[in-house]
């Protein structure tokens, strides 16, 4: 049988060389004040160039929008710079790029705001660890958004935006997963507003929609892609008689809007027995709500994620800590070469250590067998 994950795809007028997306990883290798992108990154990114699509870690689109140590931001014209030369050594060993765009929302601290309160729909503390300076903190209450507060946001958003297509990148991904200020707005959990941003629905998405028709605006067509994680179960977040709705109507709405893609992380524990179950398979449960490019991610193998594009129940498979022991998976998953498993204890450590000295083997081993 052929293999779906290898064949080339196109996202409208991106075309890409397979259906193997590298997944946003947060790493904390941006050691620096201003959070700009080392010239290691470059290296990283442009050694796993042979995916299909990269879309590059979470990152800051404000100053606000900062929840942990050593993530780069694109929010000032020298982060932009940096994000420039990554674009460019992924450019030139032939890949494609979009950068993620996110905002922490209320899961931050004091410790990384200049000893400000973070922000959040609501004045409800989400209950998260968060990696400042000196260690793991938990979350303290936020201050709730106010109109101007939520405005000013969506600018942020925007003008981030701009600067990430002046960087060069292919599209961008808005980072409505996990328990980020996306997230935060569609939950009825920590999102007890009474105004058009609360309550219904309707309301609670109206902030995503907002953010992703803006940034459209920005980039135009097939540019701009969308993840969310419906299963999500951390601190307060947790599937309730709300999420379902929620999200049935929120990808409702954004299969209005021209989207590159709508990227959906499935579920980060056994959901078997719970009532976010019909979520164990994300593939199938969305495939049929959403009609454009869908990306699945989640712990898939080469085989689950064969399995998947072969049923016709997504078009790519997002993979990402097999991607950080292993620059060259598609090549691996082409020749059947065994994966190397990462070093934990270095996933956040920064330094090159654990982040560009993992060997590009598939080719090592093409020679050697020569």
């Amino acid at each position: 049988m052929k293999s779906k994950l290898l064949e080339p795809y196109s996202i409208r007028n991106i075309p890409l060389s397979n259906r193997i997306v590298m997944a946003p990883m947060t790493r904390g290798r941006a050691e620096n004040k201003d959070l700009v992108p080392e010239s290691i990154s470059a290296e990283y990114y442009k050694q796993r160039a042979s995916a299909g699509l990269i879309i590059t870690e979470g990152t800051w689109v404000s100053p606000e929008a900062i929840s942990f140590i050593n993530v780069p931001g694109i929010f000032n014209d020298a982060q932009k710079n940096g994000w420039k030369k990554v674009t460019e050594a992924v450019h030139e060993a032939g890949g494609k790029i979009f950068l993620q765009l996110g905002h922490s929302g209320a899961v931050s601290h004091p410790d990384l705001l200049n000893n400000a309160l973070p922000k959040g729909p609501s004045a409800i503390n989400p209950q998260e660890r968060v990696f400042t300076p000196d260690g793991f903190k938990m979350t303290e209450t936020p201050l709730e958004m106010s109109l101007e507060d939520i405005e000013k946001t969506i600018l942020d958003y925007a003008i981030a935006a701009i600067r990430a297509k002046s960087a060069g990148f292919d599209g961008v991904e808005v980072h409505g997963a996990h328990v980020f200020l996306i997230p935060s707005f569609l939950n009825s959990s920590s999102n007890k507003r009474t105004d058009q941003y609360g309550g219904s629905v309707e309301n609670r998405s109206r902030f995503a929609l907002d953010v992703l028709r803006k940034i459209i605006d920005i980039w135009g067509p097939g540019k701009v892609g969308f993840k969310i994680s419906p299963a999500t179960k951390s601190g307060i977040f947790d599937f309730n008689d709300t999420t379902e709705e929620t999200y049935k109507y929120l990808v409702s709405e954004i299969n209005k809007l021209p989207l590159a893609y709508l990227h959906i992380l499935g579920p980060q524990q056994d959901v078997s027995g719970t009532p976010a179950a019909m979520y164990k398979d994300v593939a199938a449960y969305f495939r049929p709500l959403y009609k454009g490019t869908l990306i699945v991610g989640g712990g898939y193998t080469k085989e689950s994620g064969e399995r998947v594009l072969q049923d016709g129940n997504a078009d790519l498979i997002a993979y990402g800590v097999p991607f950080i022991a292993n620059p060259d998976l598609p090549k691996k998953f082409e020749k059947n070469i065994p994966l190397r498993s990462p070093d934990q204890a270095t996933f956040y450590s920064g330094g090159a250590k654990g982040y560009i000295d993992y060997p590009i083997e598939a080719d090592l081993l093409h020679k050697e067998s020569i």
